[in-house]
């Protein structure tokens, strides 16, 4: 090999390992790019996002399209209405979005509606407001013209909850969350083996040098009904700085929301650091000041630049992500953990 292409390699930021692209410290590439959590689901939703930043269009209509490619998929555990439901055996979705010029939009505890993400960007649009939930959030749906969704569960989510209630032993009916020495905690992981819980983060740059990011999930498998995480909350699961960069989280939302997590990883790069040093330094952050056991907890970041510049990092192993550009093809990216 030539010295100039082993030049090259080394300052492209990657090397091999086992068949997998593990990441390095920084890594640069030509505009546009597209960045999802989780390389499983990630990317499909790069591919459908890829078609739009392709086109020309802005992020905002790619990470929404890919976003509402997760959503659409039944048989995904953490996205969309065919995810697994609440203790009471409801599916409700949480999802915001954020795009360049600051504008904002979140959804919560949101029943029916198969689309969150879209929702969430006519709030941002159409309303004053930047976050609505509940029974009103889905009134506002229904008069933007949004179909309301049969309420019933998928298959696979159906067997799973009802795996839940045997081992459980949990009985709905009596709403034994009344007496607080009697809460059946949430599972920190699901049967298949999967941490619980995770979602689609979405964040891009686009030709035109703007960022956008979109985070859509339908929370923790069997949370007391009404809980809420991070994906909805601007600057916990997203932010977008269209001067500094992007950044969207997975994992564990309380401990997202301590932290102002997403927020948090701008600002390390707004001061000048690389998206993969400002991921790893909201994750030390979070470590310090998590109440829970490390056991109990995994979060991820990743972050996009506004040079086009991306990483990611994540409080244990196991978290990737998915990164696709003009040479690079919806590829696995393997950050580092603080508990490596």
């Amino acid at each position: 090999m030539k010295r100039r292409n082993l030049l090259k390699i080394i300052a492209g930021g990657l090397f091999v390992n086992l068949g997998k692209i593990v990441e390095a410290e920084t890594t640069k590439i030509d505009t546009p790019v597209v960045l999802s959590t989780w390389h499983n689901q990630g990317q499909t939703a790069n591919k459908e996002a890829w078609k739009h930043l392709q086109n020309g269009e802005s992020a905002l209509n790619a990470v929404e399209a890919g976003a509402r490619t997760i959503e659409s998929d039944i048989t995904n555990c953490c996205v969309g209405l065919g995810a697994y439901p609440d203790r009471e055996g409801r599916v409700t979705l949480d999802a915001c979005i954020m795009d360049e010029k600051g504008r904002c939009g979140g959804v919560a505890f949101l029943e029916r509606i198969k689309h969150p993400i879209s929702l969430a960007r006519r709030v941002m649009e159409d309303t004053p407001h930047v976050l609505m939930v509940g029974e009103g959030a889905q009134q506002f749906a229904i008069q933007s013209g949004f179909p309301l969704e049969d309420q019933k569960l998928s298959e696979h989510a159906n067997k799973a909850y009802s795996n839940w209630l045997k081992k459980s032993k949990y009985e709905p009916q009596i709403n034994i969350e009344q007496n607080k020495h009697k809460i059946i905690p949430v599972p920190n992981k699901l049967e298949n083996g999967n941490i619980n819980h995770d979602t689609i983060g979405i964040i891009a740059l686009d030709k035109n040098g703007n960022l956008s990011g979109a985070c859509t999930t339908s929370g923790m498998a069997f949370k007391l009904r009404g809980r809420v995480g991070d994906s909805p909350i601007i600057g916990a699961g997203l932010y977008v700085d269209n001067k500094v960069g992007a950044a969207t989280a997975t994992g564990n939302g309380e401990e997202v929301i301590r932290t102002s997590g997403s927020f948090l990883v701008v600002e390390y790069m707004r001061q000048g650091f690389s998206p993969t040093e400002s991921c790893k330094r909201a994750c030390e952050r979070l470590l310090e000041m998590t109440p829970n056991p490390t056991d109990k907890v995994q979060i991820g970041f990743i972050a996009l630049n506004k040079k086009g510049e991306y990483g990611g990092y994540g409080l244990k192993p196991g978290f990737d992500y998915t990164v696709t550009t003009n040479t690079i093809e919806h590829e696995k990216r393997i950050p580092k953990a603080i508990l490596d």
